[in-house]
């Protein structure tokens, strides 16, 4: 079992159970090692690829909780498929790094060999980060390759996806599938592996290959975060090992020739001018720029707050880019780090002028013309992917708009007014830290102890929109607690909100639309960046399925009605102006 140190961080902490199925079933509910006689409980769904299928797993004797990862002895019939997973298990029980999935153990019995979100959920949720958080992500990354490196092992398949995120926003290196170990010094692999986009040319070429092609991966994934797409991705993939061959790629205009420079030395055609592994957290890339201590959950979804817009409510309440930005351990000193340019802070891109509405349109007209409820046979369980479980959604929300305006919960317990002047106030679920975002969107960082006079009002009525939540309101969906005391944080605010005889609609900044059903209480969340739904069912069951696949295994009536629903809804948002819009009409 690869062990994780506690839950992904981008998961909710307590989705229930999948739905049940034939091909679930038959994994039994209490594993049991035939050797050891420990006894160990599957518990939620994870995720899946390739032949296996994650769980979490907990080991009712001690009650620690793993990842496990369950494969069918059905698909590891051949003999290279059985000597595959010998040496993956060989290789990874070898290794113990903070920076490298830990490895607890594993069993089999007669059908099972029994043995997560990860920075491609990242990536496809936010496109291109930041430079420091690329700095952040990359120096860990490099640290688990150097113990990799230094233990002889070659990973062959690092990816975004193999980079997976604890509760912590630590790094970890998993998937040791395709590793190998070199035997002696100058030995040369000439096995053709690896993952398309990441791939390195002496790979393709079958000229062996050796620890340089881990540096082209790093290359390949420095350019993915900073950029917000690998750097010889095409839609052919004959046209990409083309381009890989060639080393045909271009580094856009906008990023830094400091960390141009550095992907430019680590993609290079000749394995043996790259630079090594060691080299790497020495170059000018990463001594001269911030890095962060640490990062919060909350860059799942939303650039961190690195650099701060002025304000124009008070020009004394804008903070300095220089005090937030100052600190590895502490946000205030600053030990050998080069001064920061307000461009190397700002998010790299910004989001679409409609906020993902049209992407989400023509997801769920694709899905609805599909018609996914009359499918022959019903297999929800394959459509669920909890990778792609949202960050945030509303757990509470009071309509006050005829005064004031509309108060909402999130899931980490923080609280925000869309108030009827299109301003916006969010308070951190800290109680004190304050957001607060202009009609033109302009961000300010503030405290309940310390804010200009001119919001006295507005932080009073959020007060007691927070207070009447709280004593009067049940929360909705499973729970999500962004750490405390992290000065980077940033929230997705609601965009705009609607309201129907059926439903409430709410839009947030990062994309996310939340539609709560009046009747019988049940919600879904639409993901556009995800390409995902997320149902919260009548009986509060937490669900998420990956659109795509819905249109391939089908869905319940209940959802596929919800679906056609939520598309009439995104229409209309579409429609409609910044801020609060009102329908009477039923629809």
């Amino acid at each position: 079992m690869a062990q994780v140190d506690g839950r992904t961080a981008a998961q909710p902490a307590k989705p229930p159970g999948i739905p049940g199925s034939t091909a679930v079933k038959e994994i039994p509910e209490i594993l049991v090692d035939p050797r050891s006689r420990r006894r160990y409980l599957r518990g939620r769904f994870l995720g899946k690829g390739g032949f296996a299928k994650c769980y979490e797993i907990t080991d009712l004797a001690s009650r620690e909780v793993y990842a496990g990862k369950i494969v069918p002895k059905s698909m590891l019939l051949k003999p290279h498929q059985k000597d595959k997973m010998t040496m993956e298990i060989a290789i990874q029980r070898s290794l113990s790094h903070k920076n490298v999935v830990g490895f607890h153990g594993f069993f089999e019995d007669n059908d099972f060999v029994y043995d997560s979100g990860s920075l491609l959920e990242l990536h496809k949720r936010r496109k291109a980060v930041t430079e420091p958080e690329a700095r952040y992500y990359l120096r860990q990354t490099i640290l688990g390759c150097q113990y990799l490196h230094g233990n002889k092992v070659i990973h062959r398949d690092l990816k975004l996806g193999n980079l997976f995120l604890n509760d912590d926003m630590d790094v970890k290196i998993g998937d040791f599938g395709l590793a190998t170990k070199v035997e002696f010094d100058g030995e040369r692999k000439k096995t053709l592996c690896g993952t398309p986009n990441y791939i390195a040319p002496e790979v393709l070429g079958k000229k062996g290959h050796s620890f340089e092609v881990d540096i082209w991966s790093l290359g390949c994934i420095m350019y993915t975060l900073l950029v917000g797409k690998p750097p010889f991705e095409t839609s052919c993939l004959k046209e990409t090992y083309i381009r890989i061959k060639k080393n045909d790629y271009s580094i856009p205009r906008h990023i830094n020739p400091v960390a141009g420079a550095l992907i430019q030395r680590m993609l290079r055609s000749d394995p043996t001018t790259r630079p090594t592994i060691d080299e790497l957290l020495n170059d000018e890339f990463f001594t001269s720029g911030y890095i962060p201590s640490r990062l919060p959950t909350t860059c799942l979804t939303v650039p961190p707050r690195f650099s701060i817009a002025p304000s124009t409510i008070d020009p004394s309440f804008r903070k300095p880019l220089t005090a937030i930005n100052k600190g590895q351990d502490s946000p205030l000193v600053e030990k050998n780090v080069a001064p920061v340019k307000d461009e190397d802070m700002a998010p790299p891109e910004s989001e679409p002028a409609d906020c993902y509405l049209s992407d989400m349109m023509l997801q769920l007209t694709s899905l609805n013309a599909a018609k996914p409820s009359e499918k022959p046979v019903i297999r929800l369980d394959e459509a669920e992917d909890p990778a792609c479980n949202p960050i945030f959604w509303v757990s509470k929300w009071v309509d006050y708009s005829d005064k004031y305006g509309l108060g909402y919960q999130l899931c980490d317990n923080s609280v925000g007014v869309l108030f009827n002047d299109s301003t916006r106030l969010i308070m951190y679920n800290d109680g004190d830290s304050l957001q607060y975002i202009e009609r033109n969107n302009t961000e300010s960082y503030l405290n309940v102890r310390s804010y200009p006079s001119s919001l006295t009002k507005k932080i009073t009525l959020l007060k007691y929109f927070r207070n009447y939540m709280s004593e009067h309101l049940l929360k909705a969906g499973a729970n999500i607690t962004p750490r405390d005391g992290d000065e980077l944080a940033r929230l997705p605010f609601l965009r705009t909100w609607f309201r129907t005889r059926s439903a409430i609609i709410l839009h947030l900044s990062n994309g996310t639309v939340q539609i709560n059903f009046f009747q019988d209480h049940t919600k879904i969340i639409l993901c556009p960046l995800m390409a995902a739904v997320s149902y919260i069912d009548e009986k509060r069951e937490f669900h998420t399925y990956k659109l795509s696949l819905i249109e391939e295994f089908g869905c319940s009536k209940e959802l596929a009605s919800r679906l056609r629903y939520a598309r009439t809804m995104v229409e209309k948002l579409q429609n409609s102006k910044s801020g609060a819009i009102h329908i009477k009409a039923p629809v």
